[in-house]
């Protein structure tokens, strides 16, 4: 009985304390519903070190738990590293700042923003709501990316 290959999917942000963790947290409650678990492993982490160590902000928790989102109890921001980018099947970005930070680790695999799997229309950067307090606007559009990217994952990885 051949075991069967983890799909490795790390979403990236600037801080990882709003955006990213949020992405991974919807992310992992759709694989989760999908009967999926055993097949991904899904992180997330920042470009930028300051927040390492913290909890994800008030907001992102917030509206996670709003929608009946678990967030990993022990979940704390980190930063990513060229190994992180080596390691993962799937690195999404939240926006092209953290597309071009990413692009200084000069990773084989390409990196995606996650909205290019959302519904056509939506915005390709996720606005960061540490500045804007759009937490709500933004689960709304990362749950929409993160249904598309599912569906491309399935259908590419073909399960």
């Amino acid at each position: 009985m051949s075991k069967k290959k983890v799909i490795r999917v790390l979403f990236v942000c600037t801080g990882n304390i709003c955006r990213s963790p949020m992405a991974e947290a919807v992310f992992r409650h759709l694989v989760d519903e999908a009967g999926l678990t055993n097949q991904f492993e899904i992180a997330s982490g920042g470009t930028g070190g300051w927040h390492v160590g913290e909890r994800p902000h008030a907001g992102t928790q917030h509206v996670l738990k709003a929608h009946n989102v678990p967030l990993k109890k022990d979940k704390r921001a980190q930063q990513v590293s060229s190994r992180d980018l080596d390691y993962y099947d799937y690195v999404l970005a939240m926006d092209s700042e953290n597309m071009y930070s990413l692009s200084r680790y000069g990773k084989s695999k390409p990196v995606q923003r996650l909205m290019e799997f959302a519904p056509a229309g939506r915005p390709l950067d996720v606005s960061d709501p540490y500045y804007n307090d759009n937490f709500e606007y933004v689960y709304t559009i990362i749950t929409e990316g993160s249904k598309g990217l599912l569906d491309h994952i399935r259908e590419h990885e073909g399960i």
